[in-house]
């Protein structure tokens, strides 16, 4: 009885594993034919559309923001104050910097 037991055991986990790698094996199978690498190529080509759109957007939207910072520092959307007739010289603007220049000369030339 004992044997019995064993070898229905042994049976029973043998039809198990054999079903379970079956499985997988189909599902590999599936996964690298020509209709499965063509889904898979074409859900990447949607994704990476899709990123590369998003990215685009981000771009134009950090180009506006920094050209916004930059007309900003050059003042370059205000008018021009008229010099008064008394004052020949001719009014400087103060451009605003973010990065200080320091030219320092320690090689010489």
């Amino acid at each position: 009885m004992k044997r019995l037991f064993w070898l229905s055991v042994g049976a029973g986990a043998g039809i198990y594993v054999s079903h379970r790698v079956r499985r997988r094996v189909e599902r590999l199978a599936r996964t690298w034919s020509p209709e499965g690498v063509a889904s898979r190529a074409i859900t990447a080509g949607h994704d990476m559309g899709d990123r590369l759109r998003h990215f685009a957007d981000d771009v134009r939207r950090e180009m506006r923001n920094r050209e916004a910072e930059l007309r900003e520092a050059v003042r370059i959307d205000t008018v021009p104050i008229d010099t008064p007739e008394a004052d020949p010289a001719p009014r400087r603007r103060v451009l605003k910097a973010r990065y200080t220049i320091i030219d320092d000369d320690k090689d010489g030339h």
